[in-house]
């Protein structure tokens, strides 16, 4: 499910077909698709006819789309198939024993954020280089440069990011004396997530009788540390996750957030994370571009309208999540994969797939296209989306990714699921925490 993309701490996706004329009962659940058929073999029939495979995780929304249909449409002598697995933890490590016997892949790989930075240090050389044939500026433009080799190789042309909102119950907000209007929520938190935390308590003060603040603390901490250029490595290689100041300021918030009582301490895209949406006990989400559409299908039809989008706290923007398309050197149709690997990440055919199902693009040409530009979801208030995502998206800062980044951000997320429901100390949670990372890393 591409709403499972679970790597770095997170399930992935939702669908939120948010764009103009569409309304939130048309949304799909992007992560509970199951795998679709594949293709035995590739290359070109007596008849001159090919068959294209592309192999991903999740969902890339391109058949919600429409696109592997328009594409034989354009190309009647190719046809696209799609080789679905639902857990990117699942199709990672399968892909990387594809990569080392150099058989089994296919014409066109996904490759998550988390992993890209191990792939282009590790197995760069076996994929081909898309900057002979896309334009990179096209794309925002720390998006590419994540997927380019020190030589000047880029091996993923880039589908969609991640900007950073704040998704917020107002039935919620307006019962505990809170502002609902997104303008003024905007400035209760403009001084970053410190102020969120101060929301919280303020909240806290007023909230209706079982409900919190907030979802996960985990969930605060991957938004706190996705604004920050550092993260887990520095430009070195080296991983600097202990002494981060990104990854102690998002630490120390969990860690309060959780004595506070401000958050319930629900793992997302648990089953007890979707009956607290459905439930109405979340007041505040933060939000991915790909989460509203979680919120609204688990929130469901009773819940309409009680929800808003604000700019994420503070003044730095931040991106949480994001994919490539790359073409394996040992396909047996590359010119043609990567044809149709450019002609997917065009600008047009982002705002397809961004109307389908709600994942933004990280081509900047489609920003100006209707389907990006004039997108409201009507679930949220008719929330501006388009533009919201689209001013965040330009001003995100370049991050230093590293080869486990994913694994580090698991096992700090899952002990502050442990301070949350376990009541953990902050101390033994993060001696859990790096034992698990440096047993990892080596």
């Amino acid at each position: 499910m591409r709403i499972t993309r679970t790597v770095a701490g997170r399930s992935r996706r939702v669908a939120v077909l948010v764009t103009t004329g569409l309304t939130a009962s048309a949304l799909l659940l992007t992560g509970c698709s199951s795998d679709s058929d594949t293709s035995d073999s590739t290359g070109s029939d007596a008849n001159g006819k090919i068959t294209l495979t592309v192999a991903d995780f999740g969902q890339f929304g391109y058949k919600e789309a429409g696109l592997f249909a328009k594409y034989h449409e354009l190309h009647p002598n190719m046809t696209v198939k799609e080789d679905v697995t639902s857990d990117e933890k699942v199709y990672y490590p399968k892909l990387l024993q594809q990569l080392n016997s150099g058989s089994g892949l296919a014409d066109v790989q996904g490759l998550e954020v988390g992993r890209i930075k191990e792939i282009v240090d590790t197995k760069a050389n076996s994929f081909v280089d898309l900057s002979k044939v896309i334009d990179v500026d096209e794309w925002v433009s720390w998006k590419e440069k994540q997927a380019t080799t020190p030589d000047g190789a880029v091996i993923g042309a880039g589908t969609d990011i991640g900007p950073m909102s704040l998704c917020y119950n107002t039935d919620l907000f307006k019962k505990a004396g809170l502002p609902t209007d997104p303008t003024e929520v905007a400035q209760k938190v403009s001084g970053g997530w410190e102020d969120y935390l101060k929301l919280g308590e303020e909240y806290k003060k007023g909230a209706a009788e079982g409900t919190y603040f907030m979802d996960s603390a985990s969930a605060m901490f991957n938004a706190v540390v996705s604004s920050n250029a550092k993260q887990y490595y520095d430009e070195s290689g080296k991983a600097i996750y202990k002494d981060s100041p990104s990854v102690k300021q998002g630490w120390d918030l969990a860690a309060e957030a959780a004595s506070k009582k401000l958050t319930q301490g629900l793992a997302q895209f648990t089953d007890p994370w979707k009956a607290g949406l459905r439930k109405g006990t979340i007041a505040t989400v933060a939000c991915p571009a790909w989460m509203a559409g979680q919120i609204s299908i688990n929130a469901g039809d009773a819940n309409k309208g009680k929800w808003n989008i604000t700019t994420a706290p503070g003044a730095t923007a931040a991106n949480w999540g994001g994919s490539f398309l790359a073409v394996p050197k040992s396909g047996k149709n590359v010119d043609e994969a990567t044809k149709l690997v450019k002609w997917l990440t065009a600008p047009e055919q982002q705002a397809a797939v961004f109307k389908a199902i709600g994942v933004f693009p990280s081509n900047k040409g489609a920003y100006d296209l209707p389907d990006v530009k004039n997108a409201k979801l009507e679930y949220f208030n008719n929330a501006p989306i388009g533009q919201i995502y689209a001013d965040e998206a330009k001003s995100i800062p370049e991050t230093v990714l590293g080869p486990k980044d994913g694994v580090i951000k698991d096992s700090i997320s899952t002990q502050i699921n442990n301070m949350e429901q376990r009541g953990t100390s902050p101390d033994d949670a993060w001696k859990a925490a790096t034992n698990v990372v440096d047993k990892a890393i080596g």
